[in-house]
This record gives structure tokens, sequence and C-alpha cells, in this order.
């Protein structure tokens, strides 16, 4: 029987989940190997250099830059605040005398006796990591950051908006079919990963913004809502850095589509947890899921997952999942594995399948465009 490989996406009720945690640049770590951590524990921070200010005193002053270093009432390492005087002229006869004032706060890096310029460095700007996900520190990485491991409920969703955040699990509505809406978010869900059923609508995310929901977790999402919330098109193969206050996840696709029933009752089964989230998404090479990590507190499972697509056979039966147009997002199963090349609409030939969708249609796409929806 013809079999191929595929990407999946993991649905787990539990799975030892390891996060690297880095820094941008070198820094402090501040956990070591062994420690416990929550999600908010800070476990590396540094400081990233501050802005550059040129300010060209010498013109200021009208005078030659070789001229300049005497004029100066600041110097090299001196903190410097906006409307300080940083040189002053020498006047006629003492008088009349002209000041260039600091249009920048920091500290004075530079003078330079052949440009006139003066150059001001802005306070540096300190930068810390969190753990994301509550667990232990099984490898400290000098200098970057560490390797945090949990026990936990991990499910990959296929779209996201917005970075990572955490916060207790809370269910929105009664079914795994049911929309979204502005009347199922209340008070009580500020701070909340709030797990919906089917579509999230545009209201309900909208009301789930104003209440403060750290993310809103649904079957899919209409691409119309989606804009309405975005405030303008998605047209990038990465997201995650998306300013909207929230963090969205799809599990299954755009439009009317319910949640897995497993996936619902998995999230449902552990309500009051903590979980984290990150919406980061990357479509094409150097794949990158959305995910939901409930950490569950006790043994390991044995299984390691470290994030990423994982993969899996294709065979005649396999429940897929299209991620390509026009059939983005659609569930089905494999009900053929042609095993000669087909020439495609544009022209080109790949290795195709045949999926039989949930609403008895039968498609054919390349197998390149889709993805298992995988345990």
């Amino acid at each position: 029987m013809a079999k191929a490989y595929t990407p999946g996406l993991k649905v787990t009720a539990r799975t030892t989940y390891r996060v690297r945690r880095l820094l941008p640049v070198s820094g402090d770590v501040r956990v070591k190997v062994g420690d416990s951590v929550s999600a908010e524990t800070v476990v590396a921070e540094t400081f990233l250099e501050g802005d550059v200010f040129p300010i060209k005193v010498a013109g200021m002053l009208s005078v030659n830059p070789s001229e300049l270093m005497p004029l100066m009432l600041k110097r090299a390492g001196d903190a410097v605040q906006v409307g300080d005087a940083l040189a002053r002229s020498k006047g006629i006869f003492g008088m009349m005398k002209t000041e260039a004032k600091s249009t920048a706060a920091g500290t004075l890096e530079s003078i330079s006796e052949s440009t006139g310029m003066v150059i001001i460095r802005g306070a540096k700007t300190p930068v810390q990591v969190r753990a994301y996900v509550a667990g232990k520190i099984i490898e400290v990485i000098a200098n970057e950051g560490v390797v945090v491991e949990t026990d936990a409920l991990f499910v990959q969703g296929i779209f996201g908006v917005g970075g990572e955040t955490w916060g207790p699990l809370m269910v929105a509505g009664k079914s795994h079919t049911e929309d979204l809406l502005e009347e199922h978010i209340d008070a009580s869900m500020k701070g909340a990963i709030v797990v919906g059923g089917a579509r999230m609508t545009a209201g309900g995310i909208r009301r789930a913004r104003e209440v403060g929901v750290a993310a809103l977790i649904c079957g899919g999402i209409d691409d119309a809502d989606l804009r309405d919330v975005l405030g303008y098109d998605l047209g990038v193969a990465v997201t995650g850095s998306e300013k909207i206050g929230i963090t969205l996840l799809v599990t299954e696709g755009f439009g009317d589509i319910a949640m897995a029933k497993r996936t619902f009752q998995l999230l449902l089964a552990h309500v009051g947890k903590m979980a984290s989230v990150n919406g980061a998404t990357q479509i094409r090479a150097g794949v990158m899921r959305p995910e939901i990590a409930v950490p569950l507190g006790e043994a390991s499972s044995g299984e390691i997952f470290t994030g990423g697509a994982t993969a899996g056979i294709l065979d005649i039966g396999t429940p897929v999942r299209i991620i390509r147009d026009p059939h983005f997002g659609l569930l089905g199963s494999v009900s053929a594995l042609p095993e000669q090349p087909a020439v495609l609409g544009s022209g080109s030939k790949a290795r195709v399948l045949e999926v039989a969708l949930e609403s008895g249609q039968r498609v054919t796409v390349p197998r390149a465009n889709v993805e298992l929806v995988g345990d």
C-alpha cells in the first residue's frame, strides 16, 4: 500500500515539554539547574544599549570643530538631561555667550574634534526573559538562558497572532461547536486563557480585549473578523509580534470550523490550571505553530517534545488538514495516494494525494499541502 511522510500537529494529553529561553544578547542567568519556576519567573536578564543621539554642538556655537573641546562644559562619561548646557562660547569681551543645550537625556559618550559632534547615548533598556511555563530548569546556557522542562498537556494550533502569555484556563460556552460571541465573555475572565468552541467572532474578540483576557483559543476565525481586529490584512508568513492586546489561536483553520471534540475535552478537563500560550506562527520554511501548554505538575511521561512540527506516515484513512489555499484549514482523511506525480494548475509536477473532506467532497492536493491531525 502506498505511504508517504508529512508533518503534523501535536495534540496530546501528556508529554514532556521542553522550551529554550534565551536572551537576545549576552547577560546574566538568574536561576540554576534544578530550580522550580513559574511562568512569570525571570530566568535571565540583560541590558540593551540605548539609542544614539548626535548633536552638532560646534555648529550651534558657530565655531570650528577643532575649537570645541575647550568650550565643553560636559565631558565623556557625564550624565546629561534634556536642556543641560553641553558647551558655552567665549562670547565678546566675556559677554553675549551662547550655550549649546542637549536635546536628549543619557550619557555623553564622545566628543569629536574633527566633526564638532557630541554623541549622547540614551539609557540602557532592561530585557528580561521569563520561564513561560511552570517547570524545572534542566540546563543553564551560560550568559544566554536556560531550558525549562515540564510535564504538560500540549496542543498545537494551525494559526495564531500575538505573542507569549499565560493565565488560568477557563471555558466560554458549553460545546466545541458553539461560536464564541460577545456575551460569552465576562469580567471574571480578566488575565485568563479562554477556550471557546467553533469560530471566534470579532465581537467576542473585542469584548475579550476590553475585559483583559490574555488569550482566546477557538476552532476557527473568519478572515474578515481577523482583519477587523488587526485593522489591516495580514500578509506575512510569520506572526507573533502583533500588538493587539490579546493572543489569538485557532486549532482548526479559517471559517466556521468547530474545535476538534477531543481537543476541547482535553482542555476542558484542566480548567483552573495555569496555561501558557504562544500565537507565533510561521507557515513556510522552518514551520512554527502556535501552541498551548498546560503544566500538569506530575511525573514525566517519557515522551519529549521540544516544539515544531511532528512527522508521521500518510496512509489511506489518515486524518489530515489542508494548509494551503484554496482549501486552507479544511479537515478530511486520505482517500488515495497516487504513485505518479500529477500536473498542477501552475503547470509544474508534484506528488499528490486525494483527500475526502468532512463535507463529502474529494479534492486532490500536493502532498506538501497537508499535515497530520496527530495525537
